[in-house]
């Protein structure tokens, strides 16, 4: 199938935030593995981006990548006027119908340890930056439309060293509640996805690279292993799919069984 041969009027869009490497990336994969085209974010490498876009597009599928710094609300505005001016040209559209919420960076540190700084950029991109990009995206997202927040199997369990990171997770857990509240209206379902440790270059690629902690993780899992990508990003497109439109205001934990 060709981009020629799709009828734009059927066509879903789907915008990722850190869409272009680790769990953002396999999801909007997965997606364009459903039909389903994407807009996807990048904080700095645009090689990166621009890769994740022909992987996409070799699917037959579309893509666009933008630039978005997701802990720097002031930007947003210029980035909604983006979207929309690639929604009319790209698609010609004007409205698009996924939200999911995946940008973010790893901090570990000791509560003792942590710094009003170090806790000031988490909270941009991990909350700050999620309420309001989501805020200010809702005119653009169609009725009946979906989001996902991303969030973290530490939210619910608590490992020395990501107090930080976990309650800023945890606050996304209570954000998606109160947005499935108060956008069920308009037929919006939200719902957070809770990633396991996951072997990726996230954090460094600790979990991925280091074989002490992946060995740790796998003893700690109920499946016996650390996660994969393609553990993630295909729930998350099912998720989004019309199979699971009932699901809303859900914590879904996806980590083979940890810490059980």
């Amino acid at each position: 199938m060709t981009t020629e041969n799709i009828d734009k009027s059927k066509v879903k869009i789907a915008i990722i935030t850190g869409g272009s490497r680790g769990l953002g990336r396999n999801t909007a994969v997965h997606l364009a593995r459903r039909g389903i085209d994407s807009i996807l974010t990048y904080h700095s490498n645009r090689a990166e981006a621009e890769s994740a876009v022909a992987e996409i597009e070799a699917l037959g599928r579309k893509a666009v990548a933008l630039q978005l710094d997701a802990g720097d609300v002031a930007s947003f505005d210029a980035f909604i006027s983006e979207v929309g001016q690639v929604l009319r040209q790209e698609w010609g559209h004007d409205r698009f119908d996924f939200l999911v919420n995946n940008a973010g960076t790893a901090y570990h540190a000791a509560f003792t340890e942590t710094t009003e700084a170090e806790l000031d950029k988490l909270y941009n991109v991990h909350f700050k930056g999620v309420y309001f990009l989501t805020q200010k995206l809702l005119p653009l997202i169609q009725d009946g439309g979906r989001i996902v927040n991303i969030s973290s199997g530490l939210a619910r369990f608590s490992f020395p060293g990501s107090s930080a990171y976990g309650a800023m997770k945890g606050a996304v857990e209570v954000l998606t509640r109160y947005l499935a509240k108060e956008l069920g209206a308009r037929g919006i379902a939200v719902n957070t996805v809770a990633p396991g440790a996951i072997a990726t270059d996230f954090s460094g690629g600790v979990v991925r690279d280091n074989p002490e902690v992946n060995k740790l993780v796998a003893s700690m899992t109920a499946l016996g292993r650390v996660g994969q990508p393609d553990d993630i990003g295909p729930m998350i497109a099912s998720l989004l799919s019309e199979d699971n439109r009932w699901i809303n205001a859900q914590r879904i934990e996806v980590s083979g069984g940890m810490v059980v």
